[in-house]
């Protein structure tokens, strides 16, 4: 059973900075694509990041870009999410999920290439 788990969220400051994690079982990690999405209040979910199954390549969303940084450690099955100079409207919660294919890199961005998620840490920015 594929389980991911994330942690790391929290209140900040505008202008602070948080890294979440997110720790997955289940299936050979390395072999996947995986990503960051976030859903605000009353807001779809949407792309914030994503990392190639090497770490060799990554995508992220414009309004993130420069300021969020996404690694992961296929050793250790985690995926990463350094996030500086955040703002109050990055306030959401955030959800790691796993590509569904196997060593498919095109296309990181829409919901429905990946298949598992995980419950979820709220982000909140103050102002």
């Amino acid at each position: 059973q594929v389980q991911l788990v994330e942690s790391g969220g929290g209140l900040v400051q505008a202008g602070g900075s948080l890294r979440l994690s997110c720790a997955g079982s289940g299936r050979t990690f390395s072999r996947y694509a995986m990503a960051w999405f976030r859903q605000a209040p009353g807001k779809e979910r949407e792309f914030v990041a994503a990392i190639s199954r090497s770490g060799g390549s990554t995508d992220y969303a414009d309004s993130v870009k420069g300021r969020f940084t996404i690694s992961r450690d296929n050793g250790q099955n985690t995926v990463n999410l350094q996030m500086n100079s955040l703002k109050p409207e990055d306030t959401a919660v955030y959800y790691c999920a796993v590509r569904d294919s196997p060593y498919v890199w095109a296309g990181p961005r829409p919901l429905k290439n990946y298949d598992y998620w995980g419950q979820g840490t709220q982000v909140t920015v103050s102002s």
